[in-house]
């Protein structure tokens, strides 16, 4: 039987070239009228290959059976939406674990050792001048986790051998973790030196990271965001960053994407990244494979790797 499936956007290259291999692929973000094409052409869907799917999509999608997303956050898809439909929802968990986990260091030292600021003090000849000056290390210091999921507890472990205390915040305490559990965040900020953010996106976790809890985290405490720009109240963190009421930011992620609030570019207690946490070509390669895997699950009526809905 021909299955025919929907991109709304690009893939990475070697997903697009397994989905093709397998299916009829409609890349709807190419063609001219897309309101036109879904009329005409979308009762003959039955999956949708990647991520960004709204309730207005499913029900233009009559026929839709699986939505196999791009990626372990899922927050850009109407989940209740596709429940009620009965509309399979899959991520790509798991795989980007290391990646993101590996990121997160690597902004924490670029933050506490100034790497970013150090580079262009070399290459704009500041250094003729004199040195930089002394900055932070992680060594001894406690790092709060808002999120002690897959890839939480990968940072843990990475932390560790930083010779950091690790502490964390959750919805609930968990067994068998030999770090301190925090029922408050606002109080796990005030104890910590750094506050590593990689819990999920979406409404129930929106602003989670509020003024309170940066004020906690203070003047010489440091924020690290990999999850999602919404996780932050980003109008207080520019603020408390630039009146010099907390010490420093790393940020992956934003509320605007990409879009970045300018007040950022100049200030110098700040690492900025594109969104790079799962950015490497083994890490996406993998992520596709699974995306491609979940569909070929579905279609061949066996259980899938990674439902979420």
């Amino acid at each position: 039987m021909t299955i025919e499936i929907l991109q709304t956007g690009p893939l990475l290259a070697s997903c697009e070239k397994a989905l093709a291999e397998k299916y009829i692929v409609h890349k709807l973000h190419e063609q001219a009228d897309r309101n036109a094409w879904l009329k005409v052409n979308g009762a003959r869907i039955r999956a949708h290959a990647g991520s960004g799917v709204q309730a207005k999509l499913m029900n233009a999608l009559p026929n839709l059976e699986i939505i196999s997303s791009f990626g372990v956050g899922y927050d850009n898809i109407d989940t209740a939406t596709a429940k009620a439909k009965n509309i399979r929802v899959t991520n790509t968990p798991d795989v980007l674990n290391d990646a993101v986990a590996e990121l997160t260091v690597g902004l924490m030292i670029s933050l506490a050792r100034r790497i970013p600021q150090g580079d262009q003090f070399v290459r704009n000849g500041h250094w003729l001048n004199g040195g930089m000056g002394l900055f932070s290390e992680l060594t001894g210091k406690t790092v709060g986790i808002l999120g002690l999921g897959r890839i939480g507890k990968e940072i843990a472990c990475r932390l560790q051998a930083m010779k950091m205390r690790v502490v964390y915040y959750g919805r609930s305490k968990q067994d068998n973790v030999p770090y301190t559990f925090y029922d408050k965040l606002e109080d796990m900020a005030r104890d910590s030196d750094w506050l590593v953010v990689i819990a999920p996106g979406g409404k129930s976790t929106e602003s989670i990271v509020s003024r309170a809890v940066l004020e906690a985290l203070g003047p010489q405490g440091y924020l690290v965001n990999v999850a999602r720009g919404t996780l932050v109240d980003e109008p207080a963190l520019v603020e408390l960053l630039t009146n010099k009421k907390l010490g420093g930011a790393a940020l992956d992620v934003f509320v605007e994407e990409p879009k970045v609030p300018e007040a950022l570019f100049a200030l110098d207690n700040v690492v900025l990244s594109p969104h790079q946490g799962s950015a490497t070509h083994q890490t996406r390669d993998a992520m596709g494979a699974l995306l491609v895997a979940n569909l070929d699950r579905h279609f061949a009526g066996e259980p899938l790797i990674s439902p979420v809905v």
